[in-house]
């Protein structure tokens, strides 16, 4: 089975947000991305303290994948440096972990 990862990436608004998602479900480079609640993030950005309303996405990829998810976030992302973290997931519903690859799988 492919390996299935789940990335993490914000948006300054909803709007930035909805348009990624749909697009990378659409190029089934993510078999889903949740769009979470705004949250309040604290970063330090050359040289100072930032304070900002972002919007969180979940998305699940796979590893064969992911080369391409982040090209695609990278040219449709705002920010010069897009906060895009993947993590391995180690267990989960062997199903939803089948759908996930299915969904990304190009044919």
């Amino acid at each position: 089975m492919k390996t299935v990862l789940l990335v993490l990436t914000n948006l300054p608004d909803q709007a930035s947000a909805d348009r990624l998602a749909a697009a990378l479900v659409d190029a089934r480079l993510a078999a889903c991305v949740n769009i979470l609640a705004p949250c309040r993030s604290v970063y330090r950005w050359k040289d100072a303290v930032e304070h900002a309303d972002e919007i969180p996405l979940l998305i699940k990829t796979t590893e064969a994948s992911y080369a391409a998810l982040e090209a695609a976030i990278r040219a449709q992302h705002p920010y010069d440096v897009p906060e895009i973290i993947a993590i391995p997931v180690a267990h989960g519903l062997p199903d939803y972990l089948a759908w996930v690859a299915a969904e990304t799988s190009h044919p």
